[in-house]
């Protein structure tokens, strides 16, 4: 079936998978099934919507609105709604249900949850309880981490910096998508390794510097697609000395950044594979593995019959959700869901335990419940006002009537409703606008501020000494100026160490603009259609085929690497 994206207009298709998901999930309130309706918005539109309310790395200083306390809160101190401390939101000094309201059906439900929505308190950060205890305050949607500063998504980790999406590792800085590793720096996408630098698609490797999709590798520089060799330099062999002496000569040869732009035009001549999907069977998308029957997913791990997911983990069942997974069970068009989740329904940050919710938003260990907000054990509510079972099933789908006759029923919240700026949103990243564009739509948007700094010294970045060797301790007191977009940024004493340890430069650009270029390194979430370039065989890419590199089909490939 072909269908018109309401908001973009491009046609999409529903599938006869999408079709039998939808029948599967269509709830049962006392006697009546109530049917799931078909999207009205393509696949791309519906993970805008759902990221636009996911403010991962924008952190603002503030206070609790219940104890006065100074806290770090991804909620800036001029939130239109209540922003508790993760300790005080979660004591029992006061009661989601306090804020029951009742159903007006002579008004639009989104109008009415929306109200809620802006007089529950809302919790500071999404991590574990321990952040302050565990010297970790600077971070969200972050849990069980130790000594860390300014890392988001990011799980299990120690002495860590300026990162996102790093799991169980320890002392990695300016990284995204790094796990199980450790002294590692500006890699993307790496696991199980051991001091790189400036790493891609990288397994296995340790002691390297500069490598693409290399698996098994010691002491290699500059090469792409190798596979359990050592002392390589531009993919030749070489002996260790030669290896030692050749690096050192290149290194010195030009600014990081040349250097980099060096490396990515010699990865340009060798071939890539299709896209990155190991271990899995019947699947299309990028950055999938252990995952079977997955279609159009990104980010995906350990899964069974997922589409249009990302940022999903160890799932099944599942349809239009971003982020996080950890058992979850058919859960459609909802964002932030995780730890043991069944059926949740056009919902989002609700995590821990919850089942069968329908339009809720940051609730725990609730179940059967429609437009609740801030729940922390609820069963039988709507809009956070108890009921009986028998009264919750009779109410129920008389208010999703209600939300057919507003075209209301089946859509996520409107971005209108999003507690932040278009632009603080993990939509910006993979849904770029302008400030005009947002504007126009009626979405809010926030321009940047950064606190001016108290420091001795004011030194634009390319003026700092290129080596380490020559950065003063006094560096620490001094505010480096970004080279591409003049904002200020500061080097912590943590920062610092690991720099010498190391021995690469002090960066040259704000925090943001290192992760705004290794988000640049992974490709869209998007498909196209292309064919192998060797065999001609008809492949589903997220290489677009204008793109430079050489793309292989997987058959193809494996030839070439193996």
């Amino acid at each position: 079936m072909q269908k018109q994206c309401t908001n973009c207009g491009t046609t999409f298709k529903i599938s006869e998978k999408d079709t039998s998901f939808y029948n599967q999930v269509s709830p049962v309130f006392g006697t009546e099934k109530v049917e799931m309706p078909l999207p009205k918005k393509c696949p791309d539109c519906r993970q805008q919507q759902r990221l636009s309310f996911r403010n991962e790395r924008r952190l603002f200083r503030r206070k609790c609105d219940l104890s006065g306390e100074n806290i770090v809160s991804m909620y800036p101190a001029d939130a239109p709604f209540p922003v508790y401390s993760t300790e005080s939101w979660w004591s029992d000094k006061w009661d989601a249900r306090n804020f029951a309201q009742d159903i007006d059906f002579s008004r639009p439900f989104f109008e009415q949850l929306h109200e809620l929505y802006l007089q529950v308190p809302r919790l500071q950060n999404v991590g574990s309880s321990d952040m302050k205890k565990m010297n970790s305050e600077y971070v969200n949607y972050a849990g069980w981490n130790k000594n860390c500063y300014l890392i988001f998504d990011s799980d299990y980790n120690e002495e860590c910096c300026y990162s996102n999406v790093i799991k169980h590792s320890k002392y990695c800085l300016d990284c995204s998508y790094v796990s199980q590793s450790q002294f590692c720096h500006d890699c993307v996408d790496c696991s199980n390794s051991y001091e790189l630098k400036s790493c891609q698609r990288c397994n296995n490797c340790s002691n390297s510097s500069y490598l693409f999709n290399c698996i098994g590798c010691q002491n290699c520089a500059f090469c792409c697609n190798l596979t359990n060799q050592k002392y390589c330099l531009w993919n030749k062999q070489l002996t260790k000395d030669e290896y030692h002496n050749n690096l050192n000569e290149i290194i010195q040869s030009g600014t990081p950044e040349e250097i980099t732009k060096q490396f990515a035009e010699f990865t340009l001549t060798y071939p890539r594979k299709y896209c990155s999907i190991l271990q899995s069977e019947d699947c299309s998308g990028d950055y999938i593995s252990n995952a079977q029957r997955c279609t159009t997913c990104f980010n995906v791990g350990d899964a069974q019959d997922l589409q249009y997911c990302d940022s999903v983990y160890r799932a099944k069942d599942c349809m239009d959700v971003s982020s996080f997974g950890e058992k979850i069970e058919r859960v459609s068009n909802s964002g932030t869901i995780g730890h043991g989740c069944f059926g949740v329904h056009f919902s989002y940050d609700c995590v821990t335990s919850c089942s069968d919710l329908f339009y809720c938003l940051q609730c725990h260990q609730t179940k059967n419940s429609f437009g609740c907000v801030g729940f922390r054990s609820g069963n039988y509510c709507i809009l956070n006002k108890q009921y009986t079972k028998e009264d919750y099933d009779e109410l129920v789908p008389k208010i999703v009537k209600h939300m057919q006759s507003t075209e209301e029923w089946g859509e996520y919240f409107p971005v209108r409703m999003s507690p932040f700026a278009y632009n603080e949103t993990v939509a910006q990243e993979y849904f770029p606008m302008t400030k005009e564009e947002v504007l126009a739509r009626n979405w809010k948007w926030r321009d940047a501020t950064d606190d001016i700094p108290k420091v001795e010294k004011t030194i634009p970045a390319a003026q700092l000494p290129h080596s380490i060797q020559n950065i003063p301790d006094d560096i620490l007191n001094w505010a480096i100026t970004c080279e591409t977009t003049g904002r200020p940024f500061l080097v912590t004493k943590q920062e610092l160490s690991f720099y010498r340890n190391i021995q690469i430069p002090v960066p040259h650009f704000h925090p943001d603009e290192r992760h705004r270029k290794r988000i640049a390194l992974r490709n869209p979430r998007k498909l196209w259609k292309r064919k192998c370039d060797t065999c001609g065989k008809d492949i589903q890419s997220t290489y677009d085929p204008d793109r430079h590199e050489t793309v292989y089909c997987e058959e193809c490939y494996l030839k070439e690497m193996y």
